[in-house]
C-alpha cells in the first residue's frame, strides 16, 4: 500500500507542475518556481546536513565522503545537458524536436533519487533505516523539488514551440522516472543481496548538495538580499529540522 501511495504522490507532483503551467499565466508560474525552489533548497540542504550525512558516517561501512563527492560531480556533469533546469534556469529556444539530452539528464537524476527511497521503503539496511525507518524526509525532499522542476520543464517545452501533446508525453516520461528507481530499490534486495545501498544514498546526497547550494547561492539576484526568498529558505530549513 505504501509503495502505491509513494508512486501516486511522485507521479502526481510532476503532473501537477504541468497543470500549473497549463492553467496559470507565465508570471505566476515563474513566481511559484522561484519560491518553491528557494523552499526546496533550504529543505534539501537541511536534510542532507542534519539527517543523511551524520547517519551515513555513523552507520555506513563505505567511504562516505568519496561517494558524496561522486554524486556532486555527477550532478555537475548532468547539468551540462540539462542547462541547470534543476535550479530554475529556463533557456527557451525554438526547437524542431524534443531536447533528449535535457530529458535524459533529468531522468537519470530522478531515477537515482528513487533507488534509496525504494530501499528505505522496503526496509533494507541502509543508513536511512537505522533510526528513521518511518522517516519521510527524503520523499518530501524529492516532492518539494520535483514540482518546480516539472513547472520549469513544461514552461521550457511549451515556450520552445513543441506541441502540447509532445510536451505532456515528455513530462509523463519524467514523471515516472523516480518511480522506476523506486521499484528498483524496493525489489532489488533479492537480486543484489550483497550490494550496499548506502553507496546510492551517498551519491544522491552529493547530488542534492549540489542542487541545494546552487539554488541558495543563486536565489539572491544581483547579490542583493530578497527578504521573501530568504524567509522561504529559512522556512524550508526549519521544516526539515522539525521533521527530523
Amino acid at each position: 500500500m505504501e509503495l502505491l501511495i509513494y508512486n501516486i504522490t511522485l507521479i502526481g507532483s510532476a503532473i501537477a507542475g504541468g497543470l500549473i503551467v497549463a492553467t496559470l499565466k507565465k508570471t505566476k508560474s515563474d513566481l511559484i518556481i522561484k519560491l518553491m525552489l528557494a523552499f526546496s533548497g533550504g529543505f534539501l540542504l537541511s536534510i542532507a546536513f542534519i539527517h543523511f550525512i551524520p547517519e551515513l558516517y555513523h552507520h555506513a561501512s563505505i567511504n562516505v565522503g568519496v561517494f558524496i563527492l561522486i554524486g556532486f560531480l555527477i550532478q555537475l556533469l548532468l547539468e551540462f545537458f540539462s542547462g541547470g533546469i534543476e535550479h530554475g534556469h529556463i533557456h527557451i529556444h525554438k526547437l524542431a524536436k524534443i531536447p533528449f539530452g535535457l530529458v535524459l539528464a533529468l531522468s537519470i537524476h530522478s531515477l537515482l533519487e528513487g533507488i534509496p527511497l525504494g530501499s528505505q521503503l522496503a526496509g533494507h539496511e541502509i543508513a536511512t533505516n537505522h533510526h528513521h525507518a518511518n522517516d519521510n524526509s527524503l520523499l518530501f525532499g524529492i516532492l518539494f523539488h520535483r514540482l518546480p522542476v516539472a513547472i520549469a520543464l513544461m514552461t521550457l517545452l511549451l515556450g520552445s514551440g513543441i506541441s502540447s501533446a509532445k510536451a505532456w508525453i515528455v513530462l509523463s516520461f519524467f514523471a515516472i522516472t523516480t518511480s522506476v528507481g523506486l521499484f528498483f530499490g524496493y525489489f532489488s534486495n533479492n537480486v543484489f543481496a550483497d550490494f550496499n545501498f548506502d553507496i546510492i544514498l551517498a551519491i544522491v546526497v552529493g547530488m542534492l548538495l549540489h542542487i541545494s547550494t546552487t539554488i541558495i547561492f543563486e536565489t539572491n539576484e544581483n547579490h542583493k538580499v530578497n527578504l521573501v526568498k530568504f524567509l522561504t529558505i529559512l522556512f524550508g530549513s526549519g521544516l526539515a529540522f522539525f521533521m527530523h
